[in-house]
């Protein structure tokens, strides 16, 4: 993405009449910028848009080159662009099918990183121990063991094992047995056991409920440990039941006894050097802002351009934030079938959420609006950089296991927690999370590396913020240099590098799977 940088604002395509303010801007200010001159009718704020020229009721406005939504009254050029003078309206988006694909990048081939190689082939970056509930009612004993081992210094003795995580959730009956959501979470629980990152775990239920824990070794097809070793990998998983043990402390103690047998053979893995072939990327924004679309995605699309190119995987996500954006994805795709499978979750989505009463232009929150987000249609277009410019290879449901290389969507919602969790049940063995506002996020197994879209944000949070993406305005550093920085982060956090988010011991609360349908 090209922009034109004139100090004060950005012009992110010729065909644009808004621009983003890059700093606070005073009313009376005279902005010179793509041919324009205009003087500042009130104050505008970092992040948020001004008009370049006049605009008349009911005309496009337009950002990235696109339609971001329509005025509602005659914008004057200098004046202030959002909510006030801009309405979301539906309008008919032509749909083209793999008319633009790409053409693959130049394959990098030197770059590596220091990974676990698993006996099934697939490689982390962590090594935990994993202690899955299959219901709510025993997430209270799968923290209680995770509590437990922290506690008695037993990892100590175990150097090369992460840690000891509880994956708990509020969720597991009053579903339908068998049902699209029973699916949804069978799969979001089982990726999380066969997830690269897990090297063992345990799996603990209740004992009567609808989310059993037989349905799930049965439909995701789950072996003991797949990690370690090929006798293993023919076992059944370690699986407890609450009723059939005795109630809660019988159950705590009969895992702790699995965890001491289990800990000495994850600690006998050793990191080794791997192709960044092996990277699975997951991609997520959360707190987003008006500069999320100008700095910190399209870096990160620079990154996910470069790790495809290494024939590694990037995935996009957040099917609700790419709304308005969805036909530039599709003349990407590498097939039409591709491009009408994501067609297909988009118009699932219109219908699911008019069942609710409710519209996807309902997004952006109230804090990507004090951002300076005003549309979804906005939101999105700024949303799918972070994917880059290669081919869209495959469209994949929520939490489904991603095996295809290079760029991936994967259907989720936009909340970050349920989106995230998604993206790494479906393997993703590192994380890149964009974030305007200041979203304090991680997610185990997988380290979430966050980068900050403005300067004046990431002072005030440095201690959460991993990368500065907003130095592309602050400093006049250019997108692609900072795209490059984000790739070099995300091979230094493959090799074990932690992130901030793992140093203030972010993760063990963020899986939430996807709660579809209704609670029975």
């Amino acid at each position: 993405m090209a922009a034109t940088n004139s100090i004060s604002v950005v012009v992110l395509h010729p065909g644009d009449n808004t621009a983003v303010a890059a700093r606070d801007l005073a009313a009376g200010d005279t902005i010179q910028a793509a041919g324009h001159s205009v003087r500042l009718r009130e104050s505008i704020r970092l992040g948020h848009k001004l008009a370049m020229e006049a605009i008349a009721p009911g005309a496009p406005v337009r950002k990235y080159g696109q339609t971001i939504g329509f005025a509602l009254a005659e914008i004057a050029p200098g004046e202030w662009v959002h909510v006030h003078n801009v309405s979301a309206e539906r309008f008919s988006r032509e749909y083209e099918f793999s008319t633009a694909v790409p053409p693959d990048p130049t394959p990098i081939t030197d770059r590596t990183f220091q990974g676990f190689r698993r006996a099934d082939g697939r490689v982390g970056t962590r090594n935990y121990l994993a202690v899955i509930s299959s219901v709510n009612c025993s997430a209270t004993v799968c923290k209680m063991v995770a509590q437990r081992v922290r506690e008695s210094g037993l990892l100590r003795d175990f150097p090369h094992v992460d840690g000891v995580i509880p994956i708990a959730h509020g969720a597991g009956c009053g579903i339908q047995y068998g049902g699209e959501y029973h699916q949804l979470l069978s799969r979001s629980l089982g990726g999380m056991a066969k997830h690269p990152n897990i090297g063992g775990y345990l799996l603990i239920g209740l004992g009567c409920e609808t989310g059993e824990i037989g349905y799930i070794v049965r439909q995701e097809k789950l072996v003991q440990i797949a990690s370690l070793g090929e006798a293993a990998s023919r076992a059944r998983p370690i699986t407890l039941s609450m009723q059939e043990l005795g109630g809660t402390q019988r159950t705590v103690d009969a895992a702790l006894h699995k965890i001491q047998e289990l800990l000495p053979r994850l600690n006998a893995l050793r990191r080794e050097t791997v192709p960044a072939s092996e990277i699975i990327l997951g991609t997520n924004c959360g707190g987003s802002d008006g500069n999320s679309g100008v700095t910190a995605n399209p870096a990160l699309g620079i990154a996910s351009d470069l790790l495809v190119a290494c024939g590694a995987t990037t995935i996009l996500a957040e099917t609700s934030e790419v709304y308005g954006a969805e036909q530039l994805l599709t003349r990407r795709a590498r097939t039409p079938e591709v491009g009408q499978k994501l067609i297909d979750r988009i118009k699932w989505w219109e219908w699911y959420a008019d069942v609710f009463g409710a519209t996807l232009d309902n997004n952006p929150s109230p804090g990507n609006k004090e951002g300076g987000l005003t549309t979804i249609y906005e939101k999105s277009l700024g949303a799918i950089a972070k994917a880059g410019s290669t081919a869209l290879n495959a469209v994949y449901l929520y939490a489904e296991q991603v095996t295809e290389k290079g760029f991936v969507l994967m259907d989720t919602p936009g909340f970050d927690a349920v989106s995230v969790t998604g993206i790494v049940a479906g393997g993703a063995n590192a994380f890149v999370f964009t974030t305007g506002r200041g979203s304090c996020f991680g997610c185990k197994p997988t380290p979430s590396i966050k980068v900050a879209t403005n300067t004046p944000m990431f002072e005030r949070m440095r201690a959460d913020m991993d990368l500065n993406a907003g130095t592309i305005l602050s400093e006049g550093r250019s997108i692609e240099s900072v795209g490059r920085e984000i790739f070099e982060e995300i091979l230094r956090v493959a090799s074990g590098q932690q992130t901030k988010s793992e140093q203030l011991g972010y993760g063990d609360e963020e899986f939430v799977p996807w709660p579809l349908g209704p609670t029975l």
